[in-house]
């Protein structure tokens, strides 16, 4: 099964990553906004452990892919590196997110888990971030010069 370009396994291995995610955050409680409520208001630093956790799992992932690996399995294609600079927008989308994550609890890979785990009300909260993407995305499009009424996600 090949996807535009992109390894044949490409798929599987986010479906497979999803369900290793979506079990490791509801194991670890994180799909339960109430803990990172708690968290937010410095009661409960479980997440911040599962978080350093999971950071350290991950680079150790890629650092063995990128060691081992000459393709990145997604992709196909050869490891490169992706150097992207800071800006304004990535600033002021961290506060703008940071916000929303403060009001609402949840961050979308753990909303997606709290859904998995019958916690059903999530869906407005996963609602509302799909309209305020779509709603930033339109108002990028209409403030780019030249090039009003593409949406484009970078």
């Amino acid at each position: 099964m090949s996807d535009g370009g992109r390894g044949p396994y490409f798929t599987l291995l986010i479906v497979a990553g999803g369900l290793i995610e979506g079990f490791g955050l509801a194991y670890s409680g994180m799909a339960r906004p109430e803990v990172v409520l708690d968290f937010l208001q410095l009661e409960d630093f479980g997440l911040l452990l599962v978080m350093g956790v999971a950071s350290i799992t991950a680079g150790l992932t890629f650092w063995g892919a990128t060691t081992f690996g000459d393709r990145a399995p997604l992709t196909g294609k050869s490891y490169t590196r992706r150097v992207k600079s800071m800006d304004r927008n990535v600033a002021v989308g961290g506060v703008v997110f940071g916000v929303g994550w403060g009001l609402s609890g949840i961050c979308p890979g753990a909303g997606y888990a709290s859904i998995g785990v019958g916690n059903y009300q999530i869906l407005w909260a996963m609602a509302g971030m799909f309209v305020g993407a779509y709603a930033q995305g339109y108002w990028r499009a209409l403030r780019a010069p030249g090039d009003a009424g593409s949406v484009t996600a970078d």
